[in-house]
């Protein structure tokens, strides 16, 4: 049996999430128009408006965060290679 469910791409998704952001027509009109179910219409719209929250969000915050996680692999990758050294010296006998 065949997938019932439709996939539809992101540009179609866009377009009925603006379209439904317009308030100009019903859910029930835009699901005729674009054959989906309102439900779906509706989940899109709840998406685009989290999304353009997301969008204007400060981007300072944003290259902290991305700042701090590059320091927290660093780090990591620091520790690594300070257990790796200690096992190498262990093993070649330099460590005393």
């Amino acid at each position: 049996m065949e997938n019932l469910k439709k996939q539809h791409p992101p540009s179609f998704k866009a377009k009925v999430a603006l379209e439904a952001l317009k308030e100009v027509k019903t859910s029930a009109e835009l699901s005729s128009e674009f054959q989906v179910h309102p439900t779906q219409i509706r989940s899109w719209k709840a998406a685009a408006k989290k999304g353009l929250v997301e969008v204007f969000a400060d981007r300072r915050k944003k290259k902290e965060l991305d700042q701090e996680e590059l320091i927290q692999e660093l780090y990591r990758q620091i520790g690594q290679l300070k257990v790796d050294l200690d096992w190498l010296k262990k093993k070649s006998g330099l460590l005393s």
